[in-house]
């Protein structure tokens, strides 16, 4: 079932976006030739000309990119992660000497050290010149291009925060690298490996050594998951894994969730609220998007409070929903349950008599507001 559930994103998203896409030839000095891109930009793109998104780029682009592409705009649609431009590079014909690395170091050597520069000194200069783009930016890749990508991993300064590694296919001595490299990561990482139970021999190997030295490490910058698809192959394993790598690297991206609320959220000895701003101060800090924080998140940390019965809390979800909704009924309301639930009923009426002024939101009407208020009168007489 997660297995059609998983194609028929792809299909419905491939099916809406082709008028999105971009073809052009990349002039590199670095290749000395000319390399075929494809290029999604977001739905709102053209109209919302103060967004900025961040960048994916897709190796093997000539079977990779609408599955990622498909997955972007449709995971975004819904608010689970940001909208992103998507890049694909096209490589049939040339995948051997893209991923070429020396057999007695394994790091790029000839073809796969033009192309290594390529990418980093030409390709993604050139998008940041052309596009609007945060400083957020994922690789993906699948087999040989899925060891290619962690090369930009032993660099100082990687131009890239998140990796998405499908079946990879490692030269013998990565895994040594990267257990040397990943414990001094000062930065943020988000890393996501994915095989098959049903893929190549070599390639299971290979993804289960390098599962053990992620999850060996001991370094809260890293954020890595693993998952081994039972029945995948090596040639579907890319239709399982990247839906599930979007979900994990835009995790903190997401609406509160079920699990989210009942596993943390209510087991929380601070203040809810400051959770909730630290939530989108995360957001802000990971991928350069000043999010507004949405109504389900404000929903989530009232009925928390409700369930705590820690109302102290809500003057300060008031006063931040008064700033992120600031005509709505929203702010008003929760400072409103604060004085009501702290001993100022008067000051609580006049709150919710506030409401003809406002707008509704939420399921929070002028006419709860009104009637809240002629409750706490009839209660005490004022």
């Amino acid at each position: 079932m997660k297995k059609f559930i998983s194609i028929l994103l792809i299909l419905f998203s491939i099916s809406s976006m082709s008028s999105q896409v971009i073809y052009e030839e990349f002039a590199s000095s670095k290749l000395g030739e000319k390399r075929q891109i494809k290029i999604q930009l977001p739905r709102g793109y053209e109209n919302d000309t103060d967004k900025s998104y961040p960048l994916f780029i897709v190796l093997d682009g000539d079977y990779l990119f609408e599955a990622v592409a498909g997955n972007v705009d449709y995971y975004s649609y819904w608010e689970d992660m940001p909208e992103a431009v998507v890049v694909g590079i096209k490589q049939v014909g040339y995948r051997d000497s893209d991923t070429m690395y020396s057999g007695q170091n394994s790091l790029p050597i000839e073809g796969g050290a033009d192309f290594f520069e390529f990418i980093g000194m030409e390709l993604i200069p050139s998008l940041i010149s052309n596009y609007r783009l945060e400083d957020f930016r994922v690789i993906v890749g699948h087999g040989e291009t899925a060891n290619f990508l962690n090369y930009y991993l032993l660099k100082d300064r990687p131009v890239f925060q998140g990796y998405i590694a499908i079946s990879p296919d490692l030269a013998p001595d990565v895994n040594t690298y990267l257990s040397e490299r990943l414990p001094k990561f000062e930065t943020k990482l988000f890393y996501y490996l994915a095989t098959g139970t049903n893929d190549r021999k070599s390639v299971i190997r290979d993804s289960e050594a390098l599962n053990t030295t992620f999850t060996a490490l001991d370094n809260k910058n890293i954020l890595y998951n693993y998952d081994n698809f039972e029945g995948a192959t090596h040639y579907n394993a890319p239709a399982h894994a990247i839906p599930k790598a979007l979900e994990s690297i835009f995790y903190v991206f997401q609406p509160i969730s079920k699990d989210e609320y009942k596993d943390t959220i209510l087991k929380l000895e601070s203040s809810p609220v400051e959770y909730l701003v630290e939530k989108y101060q995360t957001i802000q800090e990971l991928f350069g998007i000043d999010k507004q924080i949405l109504i389900n998140d404000f929903k989530a940390i009232s009925a928390a409070i409700e369930k705590t019965e820690q109302f102290k809390y809500y003057e300060d979800l008031g006063k931040l929903a008064r700033k992120q909704y600031p005509d709505t009924l929203l702010g008003n309301y929760y400072l409103a349950r604060f004085y009501e639930e702290t001993g100022e009923p008067k000051k609580a009426m006049k709150t919710y008599k506030s409401a003809y002024i406002l707008e509704e939101i939420a399921g929070i009407t002028k006419d709860l507001m009104l009637e809240k208020a002629d409750e706490i009168k009839a209660d005490f007489g004022y």
